[in-house]
């Protein structure tokens, strides 16, 4: 959240003082190079959309040709630092009392003249219409509210896997996020704002308006002010939140003296809101009034929805609007609602982002030439503020109102990404192993790990560019900026989704982009890869030495010894998860079809480790698919630096050299930046690929990707995980020591062995 610094104005109009200065570095960022612009302008709120083309650093390798003096020095490749350009969606929301201030800050910086035109949607659109147009120049073109709110939410559904979540008041995190199902449709929205629309959406474009009430969110702000004289909408529901509703609300057991058992009925269920102020002698309190009201509303609202529901037979209800905004009393009376009359057969979901659902809508609806859905859409951690809860009790770092701007941005990825077609269950499928926003131990023990490595981080990110005097400073910012993430996520885990060592990892490196720092490890990552280059050879003669049984534990032995510095000793088996016995039963019956192998660090693991391993494949005749990273993360390999790498290998190894030249080894990026590996989200590329060849074993080895993510991922192929696990904490959680080996060998249930022998998942 980015605080707006207030000054004195004796001509504001409006009840909070609209002449304040914006921070131009956290709000509206970019502006310089926005367009197509978009505006949401609701009762009390306002969201600006708009597209922007965003400058940043990139790593690039380049391989030196080894004919040329270029080469002299010994070196595999060289590594550039170039600009790239990237477009970038940016929302902001704030009160419609800085309206005409942030309007004015827009003309201002506003550089680019091509945008000739500003999507509007909202109640206020109308009412703001002449002055957008005289601020900006823009011609207003008003979108249909409803259109635009459906698109929105389809958006981000598809595009931000923690996107919903069910509401839990009382349990260790009040957030619990769900798996976005990789088809979206159908679902119910119920979005509350004066009134109440209640839309089937069944795809895309096709969607209508199935019911709806007059009785939403402006009936409880409505006849909360009649009743409390409170005026404020957030603070009629922070009255409601201290109020206590058995004072005002008639009970069943006020009826029946308990509860009313043939109708099952419990005594505290309530039999009529209000039903006390009728007969009860006695002034009531302004907070039970409110509470006693939003439990009306809510129940109503809770009970119609689930009608409808049940008459479409649809399981996933999302509800949204000015009533919702995250606040905690009314998500929790909604799905205690929803609980009660569905008897938990359907679960009340939340938006992180509903508020911006409108905007996002207007923008795609402006944008349609450029086909946004075409593409992927990652959300920028570094530029937004995400969720945050505004319960007193719950978290104490609340929600300010006045002159608090909320952000989201989001970043064109630069592939499609899609699921990975091996997927046991999509829709169950969840990457991480550890969710850090519901263990309060495992929390606090990685976000201390992550604040102890920042003084590392930073000499790293400096190191890389030694010849750039500013990197310094940057360097210092990216410090600031990322601990201040980590202190946000120590009060608020549920803020951009489950909290797990990925989105931590994830969050430290889009801030390192953010003060251009692509790919700290470069120079590391270079100076080992050319080191192992040169004990390739030797490596394989060594293997090939080895009687075939020998040589197939001295394979899998590189591969874990890759994670391991040279110091550390691998563990003697039996490895804390060993399937090693099965593995090699099975490699004593025909060769798998197709490998599809997630490779992991660079230098001696993918050049002494991995390769051995790919290279014993190809000879039994199975087809390999090496999937790297698209872009840097920590020291593992990317995609380019795997290019060079794999064709230095082939110029001495005949093996590898066939396997490229008759394709039957395949380079594929992964469509990742991240230590950690999200099946969800790959590179349609890479899916497409999986499919053509017809992939029958997949490979994941290292501890992000096999420890930290997938461990539990349940494939519908067989699957080889091989990590090393090197943080004492993860190791004990497994029931392990540090540096314990984790092989883990999966056949999945009702899949028939493709040998005689009898093989088990571990």
């Amino acid at each position: 959240m980015a605080e707006c610094v207030r000054v004195d104005s004796s001509t504001s109009t409006h009840t909070m003082d609209k002449s304040i200065t914006l921070p131009p570095d956290e709000i509206f960022r970019n502006l310089e190079n926005a367009k197509r612009f978009a505006i949401d302008i609701g009762g009390s709120l306002t969201k600006l959309a708009y597209y922007s083309t965003v400058q940043h650093k990139v790593a690039k390798v380049r391989s030196f040709e080894h004919n040329t003096k270029e080469a002299a020095s010994d070196k595999l490749y060289e590594i550039s630092v170039q600009e790239e350009v990237t477009a970038r969606l940016h929302f902001i929301k704030f009160e419609n009392a800085y309206i005409e201030t942030c309007l004015d800050f827009i003309k201002d910086h506003l550089v680019n003249t091509e945008t000739k035109v500003i999507k509007a949607t909202g109640g206020g659109a109308h009412k703001f219409k002449e002055l957008i147009e005289r601020k900006l120049g823009l011609k207003v073109d008003k979108e249909d509210e409803m259109t635009c709110l459906i698109k929105g939410c389809n958006f981000v559904l598809r595009n931000i896997p923690h996107e919903a979540f069910v509401y839990a008041k009382h349990a260790d995190s009040e957030f619990r996020f769900q798996t976005t199902h990789p088809d979206i449709f159908p679902y119910l929205l119920v979005n509350i704002g004066s009134g109440v629309s209640i839309v089937k959406v069944e795809s895309e474009d096709k969607f209508e308006r199935i019911g709806g009430s007059s009785i939403g969110g402006g009936t409880f702000w409505g006849l909360g002010a009649l009743l409390t004289k409170t005026k404020r909408f957030d603070e009629l529901l922070q009255l409601a939140s201290k109020g206590q509703h058995t004072s005002v609300d008639m009970l069943v057991k006020d009826i029946y003296g308990g509860s009313y058992g043939s109708l099952g009925l419990t005594g505290d269920l309530i039999a009529s809101s209000f039903g006390k102020s009728a007969t009860a002698d006695k002034e009531f309190s302004k907070e039970d009034m409110a509470k006693s009201l939003l439990h009306m509303i809510s129940n109503d609202i809770g009970q119609l929805a689930c009608l409808y529901a049940k008459l479409h037979n649809l399981s996933r209800v999302y509800f949204g609007g000015f009533f919702i905004r995250g606040h905690p009393v009314t998500m929790h009376t909604i799905t205690y609602s929803i609980n009660f009359f569905t008897k938990g057969e359907v679960q009340a979901l939340f938006l992180r982002h509903e508020g911006y659902l409108g905007a996002i809508g207007a923008f795609l609806k402006g944008a349609e030439e450029d086909n946004p859905n075409q593409y992927s859409w990652g959300e920028n951690y570094a530029g937004s503020s995400g969720l945050m809860s505004v319960s007193p009790d719950m978290n104490p770092m609340q929600r300010a109102r006045s002159g608090t701007f909320d952000m989201l941005e989001m970043d064109r990825l630069e592939r499609q990404l899609v699921n990975l077609p091996l997927l046991q269950d999509p829709s169950s499928y969840i990457p991480d192993t550890v969710d850090l926003t519901e263990d309060a131990l495992a929390r606090e023990y990685w976000l201390y790990c992550f604040e102890e490595a920042l003084d590392g981080v930073v000499k790293r990110a400096v190191a890389s560019q030694p010849d750039i005097p500013e990197a310094t400073e940057r360097a210092e910012k990216f410090r600031q900026k990322y601990r201040h993430k980590l202190q946000t996520l120590r009060h608020q885990p549920f803020a951009y989704g489950s909290l797990t060592v990925r989105s931590l990892l994830d969050t430290r490196e889009h801030c390192l982009n953010e003060f251009n720092f692509p790919d700290p490890y470069s120079k590391i990552k270079q100076r080992e890869n050319d080191v192992a280059l040169k004990y390739y050879q030797k490596a394989v003669k060594s293997l090939e030495e080895l009687s075939w049984e020998q040589r197939q534990f001295a394979l899998v032995r590189g591969v874990l010894a890759g994670n391991l510095t040279p110091s550390v000793p691998c563990e003697q088996r039996p490895w804390l998860v060993d399937s090693y016995d099965q593995w090699l039963e099975r490699l004593k019956g025909p060769p798998h079809k197709c490998a599809l192998f997630f490779v992991d660090n660079s230098g001696v693991d993918i050049i002494l480790g991995v390769m051995p391993f790919v290279r014993e494949l190809l000879s039994r005749g199975t087809e390999v698919v090496l999937a790297s990273n698209s872009g840097p993360a920590l020291n593992d390999v990317t995609n380019g630096e795997l290019q060079i790498l794999t064709e230095r290998i082939a110029a001495m190894d005949p093996v590898i050299q066939a396997g490229l030249r008759e394709d039957r080894l395949t380079l594929v990026q992964s469509g990742s930046s991240s230590p950690c590996l999200d099946l969800s989200r790959l590179d349609k590329v890479l899916a497409m690929v999986v499919r053509e060849r017809q992939t029958d074993l997949v490979i994941i080895e290292g501890m992000g990707r096999a420890i930290h993510t997938n461990y539990y991922a349940m494939l519908s192929c067989e699957s080889l995980k091989m990590a090393v696990i090197k943080n004492s904490w993860l190791a004990d959680r497994l029931g392990g020591k540090l540096f314990s080996v984790v092989f883990k060998y999966e056949v999945p249930a009702g899949k028939p062995s493709q040998d005689s022998a009898a093989l088990t998942p571990s």
